[in-house]
């Protein structure tokens, strides 16, 4: 390529060179979240949530008052950024917050009624969103989606070090560590 031409007019879509065998299935997943998104964003932003704020609203709808570690597994939000997601939702009235009396650590949310009117109301033009997705993959190819993705989700995890191998790893490489200097 001559010393004049931009980079910019080198680019091509194919991979210079790849060394995976497989697909990048995490980018794929991240993919296919935003592209499905898109049906539902509309409807969110009309009724003035965040993707965050709906996720929790559709756990505590479905699951009922849960304990905020809970929330964060189930809405698939770390706790650091859950906290103040339910600041904002308490302070506009989505969410209550309590404390049980025989263990003050853990907090418990539930939704308001505001909360419950609300999703009586979007979960209309939610359905309508979900029908057009099902016409568009058609039904069988939706359940098909579901059943794939609760299959990914259930994986075990992969096997890790056993720890008492990991410990004599350690020791090992201390050992060494110590020998060499």
């Amino acid at each position: 390529m001559p010393a004049s031409t931009p980079p910019s007019a080198s680019f091509s879509p194919e991979p210079m060179s790849n060394k995976f065998q497989h697909r990048n299935l995490p980018m794929l997943l991240l993919r296919a979240r935003e592209s499905v998104m898109r049906y539902f964003r509309k409807s969110l932003k009309e009724h003035g949530l965040t993707e965050q704020q709906w996720r929790v609203i559709r756990v505590l709808n479905e699951w009922g008052e849960m304990e905020t570690g809970r929330i964060a597994v189930e809405s698939c939000i770390l706790a650091p950024s859950l906290s103040g997601v339910l600041d904002r939702m308490e302070r506009n009235g989505l969410i209550v917050r309590h404390r049980l009396a025989i263990d003050q650590r853990k907090v418990f949310v539930g939704l308001t009624d505001q909360s419950r009117d609300l999703v009586d109301h979007i979960s209309r033009s939610i359905e309508v969103q979900y029908g057009t997705l099902e016409k568009q993959l058609g039904r069988d190819g939706l359940l098909n989606a579901y059943a794939l993705l609760d299959q990914l989700i259930s994986l075990p995890g992969p096997v890790e070090e056993s720890e008492p191998r990991k410990q004599a790893r350690i020791r090992s490489k201390r050992d060494a560590e110590k020998a060499g200097a």
